[in-house]
């Protein structure tokens, strides 16, 4: 069985793609300048960022 995966997203999928990451960025800048923190990946791992994060010592 021969599969072609294609190396680049369709147009439509790059504006969705798009529209999503601008979508994750406004809400992170609202809870930034709220003063909310905010969980996100790194490394593979949650990063939990801002002045009132709770302490997650492992």
């Amino acid at each position: 069985m021969n599969t072609k995966h294609k190396t680049t997203p369709s147009p439509e999928a790059q504006r969705q793609l798009e529209a999503l990451r601008q979508a994750v960025s406004k809400a992170l800048e609202k809870k930034r300048r709220l003063g909310h923190y905010a969980v996100t990946w790194q490394e593979g791992k949650p990063l939990v960022q801002g002045e009132d994060a709770p302490d997650v010592t492992p």
